[in-house]
């Protein structure tokens, strides 16, 4: 019941908010556009840890350094299972920047029907993994992200993929081949994007966050999270780092990505053995009160455009088709309006 009201709740602020705000708005400012598609989208994402905190009652424990609430952050995490990036909501909700979260992901979930629209209007960037396919477009989109009036959390995988046994082998072959660090609890670290991050949005930046999240008691597949039955607790560690230590250079800075990933390595190790991060607590639990009102004002803001879908006029209906067909082939095409004032200036 929960996975339909969440698919309902996404089809219809896509239909009835996400066309208006991010296509619509967008012809006249970006930064409004933002400003309003965070909000009623950020309002949406909440819905998700409302079921797993609230509902399915995972236990969600924050631990290392409590980072300011107001921040425009690159942040690396481990990825550890195919849902890690589900988690990071959490983190996101409780610094008031849900809204504001993107990720790089690959393109293959943008196909995913409904929520492969909900990633094209929240701005995420889709790679096939080929730098040489994906460099122009994600610096494309990057120089979309330096205005300092638009806040910014970028999420990036560095590892590229989740952790397999399989992939672990992969990866510890190909550091004694290189002369890089064997790591146990996570791939070795790719370079190209998370570089390409850093080189074009250094000045509009305040730090980097690197994450790191542990399963107790089992690490969760997609079909647990549908099912509801795992994790049972999800830790997440948070270091904040100035961006004044990151090296500028691109070897200097793949070097610092692979003490980082040595870390993590060593943290993972720690947990699986002490069963927690250090220095826990940093953060509060979700407010019942605020997390029902939330959902009640989705429920409510859905179950009227339904109604007005299925029951009323058949222009809403015609309206429907029309975003759809808009939505999907402007996902599939990778398309986002430019301002109509930008379109003119650049003309003459």
């Amino acid at each position: 019941m929960c996975l339909l009201v969440l698919l309902l709740t996404a089809f219809m602020m896509l239909v009835y908010f996400g066309f208006m705000m991010a296509v619509i708005l967008r012809f006249f400012s970006i930064h409004y556009s933002r400003t309003v598609t965070s909000f009623f989208f950020g309002s949406w994402l909440a819905l998700w840890p409302f079921l797993f905190e609230k509902i399915n009652q995972t236990k969600v424990v924050f631990s290392g350094e409590s980072v300011p609430a107001r921040e425009r952050v690159l942040l690396i995490a481990n990825h550890r299972t195919e849902v890690d990036w589900v988690y990071l909501w959490d983190f996101a909700l409780r610094k008031g920047r849900l809204g504001y979260l993107k990720y790089i992901l690959k393109s293959s979930l943008m196909r995913l029907p409904v929520f492969g629209w909900s990633f094209q209007i929240m701005e995420f960037i889709s790679v096939q993994r080929r730098w040489e396919v994906d460099e122009s477009a994600i610096r494309h989109m990057l120089s979309t992200f330096k205005d300092p009036q638009d806040p910014l959390w970028l999420a990036v995988f560095p590892e590229g993929t989740d952790f397999t046994e399989q992939k672990c082998i992969k990866s510890q072959k190909y550091a004694a081949e290189k002369g890089l660090p064997i790591l146990k609890n996570v791939l070795l670290p790719k370079a190209k994007g998370f570089c390409a991050c850093l080189e074009d949005l250094r000045g509009n930046l305040d730090a980097v966050y690197d994450v790191t999240i542990g399963y107790k008691y089992r690490c969760p597949s997609f079909f647990d999270n549908l099912c509801g039955v795992d994790p049972s607790e999800v830790h997440i560690h948070v270091r904040r780092i100035p961006l004044n230590d990151i090296p500028t250079s691109e070897d200097e800075a793949y070097s610092w990505l692979v003490d980082t990933f040595c870390l993590k390595d060593q943290l993972l190790s720690d947990f699986y053995s002490q069963g927690h991060f250090p220095h826990e607590g940093t953060e509060g639990n979700l407010s019942n009160m605020t997390c029902l009102l939330n959902c009640m004002f989705i429920i409510i803001l859905t179950g009227i455009f339904t109604y007005l879908t299925f029951f009323s006029s058949i222009w809403f209906k015609m309206y429907v088709s029309l975003v759809c067909a808009y939505l999907a082939t402007a996902t599939h095409f990778n398309f986002r309006p430019v301002p109509i004032v930008g379109s003119v200036k650049a003309i003459f």
